[in-house]
């Protein structure tokens, strides 16, 4: 891995898509090594998180079996709001990897208060 990918993360209310402050992000490998973390400013965004991946050369051609992109995972928590996993996040070389994260206050979802929206993004068809 001899490139750079970014991550960046919008997160906001769902009622009015109003901003969050100090929503804590953690990005991970997918085996769990952390990457970065950060809390979001009063616009609701983090200064974008680098992330090691492929050589963009790698992916325009990719060899069979490998991918050209790194996968990562997201985690976002802030008190009062549910709680948000995205899974297999793609970063690719030279590219930001926006993420858009719709917080759903808990006073919406009162009997989950301790769980987690998960979202799988598969793989590319590449």
């Amino acid at each position: 891995m001899s490139a750079t990918g970014y991550i960046q993360v919008r997160a906001y209310a769902s009622t009015a898509r109003f901003p969050l402050e100090n929503v804590a992000i953690t990005v991970t490998a997918t085996d769990g090594t952390a990457i970065a973390m950060r809390l979001t400013d009063r616009n609701g965004l983090i200064t974008p998180i680098e992330v090691p991946v492929p050589d963009k050369a790698e992916s325009q051609e990719p060899e069979p079996g490998e991918k050209p992109f790194t996968a990562v995972n997201l985690y976002a928590r802030l008190k009062g709001y549910e709680q948000i996993e995205a899974e297999n996040l793609q970063v690719f070389a030279d590219t930001t990897t926006n993420q858009d994260l719709e917080m759903i206050p808990l006073s919406e979802l009162p009997g989950q208060w301790d769980q987690a929206e998960i979202f799988n993004t598969p793989p590319q068809n590449l």
